[in-house]
């Protein structure tokens, strides 16, 4: 049994550059081989997770290497190009990795088995799958939505308009892959708006993508089908949801001054630094650019008195895995931190509502929740 022992820490000081984004990893693997020519992708995060999509796309027929300098090369093979794969597709614990594979394959007039280990194996996939078997994908899963799981595609799949019930990047992303090969228009509306990196990546490599916000607040997104993907290199900015953990530490570890170089600041990934300013925190952003489409910064964040504030529901979706470490720096804020419309983070790999409860109320912390929101009260004083 490995027992982890915590010590009160000095000041956190200096400058530090972060693996990268792996929403944007996975996606630049993935687009780089619909694509035509060749992607070269830099700050490439090799975590297990991204890397079970690159095996993924091999099965499939993509060529991907690293050369010797860290840079990742793609050699797209185009649209409707896959290979049918010999072996069932293992995404490890990747759900974004199968989830937006599935639309990639539905798109592809070929049949793919998706496996994963324990933990994704009770995630569920019907999100994903029922707007694909819409569009004319056939579908078998474990439970109707389970792994493993067995989609095969059409070659020219049905465009469709789907609204969808939730605010989920990999079902909307899912559905965009498909409708690449699709014959007219396909339109995702969601709810609120979620992480637009893959309508961000996807526009990089010269597919147009519209997004319109609806009268009634919804948005609208869509592109047209039979469109060519360029190959366009990508530098993958650093992770926000790494930086957000040595962001908390900074600003409740008494005279730290600390700058996490290259950060990706879309504002649908930046809710947690959002509510860390409005909880007081001293932060500030320097070197702002754009690179492939995406904002990028040099954050700069200092010891801070923090306070309890709300967070809207409004929020979750451009900080959904966040939330962890959100708890954290409510635990040392002054009053009462409550964090409205998290009910998915019940249907993660666990469920994360009730495991930070318990987390913070054996560290003495008061805290509660319900199916779709949790309360922290803190000290002030840790």
């Amino acid at each position: 049994m490995l027992t982890l022992q915590a010590r009160k820490s000095k000041s956190l000081s200096g400058s530090l550059t972060l693996p990268g984004d792996k929403s944007i990893s996975h996606r630049s693997l993935i687009l780089g081989t619909l694509a035509r020519g060749t992607t070269r992708v830099k700050g490439l995060l090799e975590g297990a997770d991204v890397m079970s999509t690159a095996s993924a796309l091999r099965q499939l027929g993509g060529q991907i290497s690293r050369e010797e300098d860290g840079t990742w090369r793609v050699d797209g093979i185009g649209l409707n190009a896959f290979a049918e794969p010999a072996e069932p597709l293992d995404l490890g614990n990747s759900g974004t990795g199968a989830r937006l594979l599935m639309g990639a394959v539905a798109g592809s007039g070929i049949t793919a088995i998706f496996t994963g280990d324990a933990s994704l194996s009770v995630r569920p996939m019907a999100r994903v799958t029922n707007p694909l078997v819409e569009m004319g994908a056939t579908c078998t899963a474990r439970d109707g939505t389970y792994l493993p799981l067995t989609m095969s595609g059409l070659a020219s799949p049905m465009a469709i308009d789907y609204a969808s019930p939730h605010a989920s990047a990999q079902v909307k992303s899912a559905i965009l892959l498909a409708g690449l090969t699709a014959r007219g228009q396909t339109r995702v509306i969601e709810p609120a708006a979620s992480r637009d990196h893959t309508e961000t990546m996807l526009r990089h490599f010269g597919v147009p993508v519209e997004s319109e916000t609806l009268e009634d607040g919804r948005l609208s997104i869509t592109l047209n089908g039979e469109v060519d993907l360029n190959a366009a290199d990508i530098v993958v900015p650093s992770d926000p949801s790494s930086a957000a953990f040595l962001a908390v530490a900074a600003l409740i570890t008494e005279g730290s001054s600390l700058t996490l170089k290259g950060i990706g600041t879309n504002p649908l990934r930046f809710g947690l630094f959002e509510t860390l300013m409005e909880m007081g925190g001293d932060i500030s952003l320097t070197n702002t650019r754009v690179e492939g489409g995406e904002t990028v910064a040099d954050i700069d964040i200092r010891h801070s008195a923090l306070k309890g504030v709300s967070v809207p529901a409004s929020r979750a979706a451009s900080m959904i895995d966040e939330y962890p470490i959100l708890s954290v720096a409510a635990a040392f804020a002054e009053g009462e931190t409550v964090m409205q419309g998290v009910g998915e983070l019940r249907v993660k790999e666990t469920d994360r509502i009730a495991l930070m409860e318990d987390g913070l109320k054996r560290a003495g912390v008061e805290v509660s929740s319900t199916p779709d929101s949790m309360t922290v009260t803190g000290r002030g004083d840790g």
